[in-house]
């Protein structure tokens, strides 16, 4: 295959977006190349734009690869163009002493190919959206499912389907992903109408109640040296100066394994794995996007949850 040149100059919906080192490897042990990082983002960008868009984009960055060191950037950095969409938020507790960030918004494909051309292999977001009201009010409840060895994804499966049926309880829907890593995720569209501390309490109450109802397969206390065995529900992902890696975000493994979205029937079958890629851009052929349901209203959460335990079944 003939060398790419350094750097070189496409349009990308009608905007010039300038691209380099196409041919750079950035997941060495499956040689994906940052061409092949371009290429997937591209491919997968009509599905996976409607999940970023208004959200402050957090990007980690391995511009050596996989294999080399990384860095969260939240902010803006130098050169950023002019055409893509900034957004200053503030950032209480930030760890440079900054009171705001610029940070970048992702509504388009320009942007996305731009992102990747940084190496920004992994792309995190917060449950809420920017715009709608002062104060962020998520109109996502997310709770990461994290094995503590020996367990892992067949036991989060288990637990995942224990998760759904107690939100059923009170009417929220969810919906499975794996996290491109050794875990899964739920996520929930809600109203957006409540302030991050109510769902990250009802969270909270919910991995407690399940806690308690299965305490062979799970625990909702962050202490990891408890979870050895067991599922960990993290509720704390509700918080909000906390993100979630997006589905059908590239993750920094070996191998270029993606979030990916799943159908109950894997989940309840236990045949649940991670996917690369290439893998996942043959499921969307296949069923679409299975996190579309996200992109609509939902439900309340309960301003006042239930003590813990009376509502769980066995």
């Amino acid at each position: 295959m003939a060398k790419q040149p350094a750097r070189i100059r496409v349009d990308v919906e009608g905007q010039e977006v300038e691209l380099s080192n196409l041919d750079k490897v950035l997941y060495p042990a499956a040689g994906f190349t940052k061409g092949e990082v371009i290429h997937y983002y591209t491919q997968v960008g009509p599905i996976l734009l409607p999940h970023l868009r208004d959200r402050a984009l957090t990007r980690i960055r391995y511009p050596n690869g996989v294999d080399g060191p990384s860095f969260f950037e939240k902010n803006a950095p130098g050169g950023t163009p002019k055409w893509v969409r900034l957004k200053e938020l503030p950032t209480p507790g930030s760890s440079q002493g900054r009171e705001t960030i610029d940070f970048v918004v992702c509504d388009d494909l320009p942007t996305l190919v731009w992102v990747a051309n940084m190496a920004g292999l992994e792309l995190h977001t917060p449950q809420w959206r920017i715009g709608r009201t002062k104060e962020p009010k998520p109109d996502l409840l997310v709770v990461d499912l994290d094995p503590g060895a020996p367990a892992a994804l067949a036991e989060c499966a288990a637990v995942a389907v224990l998760l759904r049926e107690r939100l059923a309880q009170d009417g929220i829907d969810s919906y499975p992903k794996t996290s491109g890593k050794k875990g899964m995720q739920l996520c929930c569209p809600i109203a957006g109408t409540q302030n991050a501390e109510i769902v990250t309490g009802y969270a909270k109450v919910v991995a407690e109640e399940l806690e308690k109802a299965h305490p062979r397969q799970i625990v909702s206390k962050m202490a990891k040296n408890l979870r050895p065995g067991k599922v960990f529900i993290d509720w704390s992902q509700n918080n909000a100066a906390k993100t979630t890696v997006a589905a059908y975000s590239l993750r920094a493994q070996p191998t270029p394994t993606v979030s990916t979205p799943l159908t109950w029937d894997e989940v309840e079958d236990g045949a649940v794995r991670q996917f690369t890629a290439m893998e996942v851009l043959e499921r969307v052929d296949e069923l679409g996007d299975l996190m579309a349901p996200l992109l609509e209203k939902g439900p309340k959460v309960p301003d006042s949850p239930p003590a813990v335990g009376p509502r769980v079944s066995r």
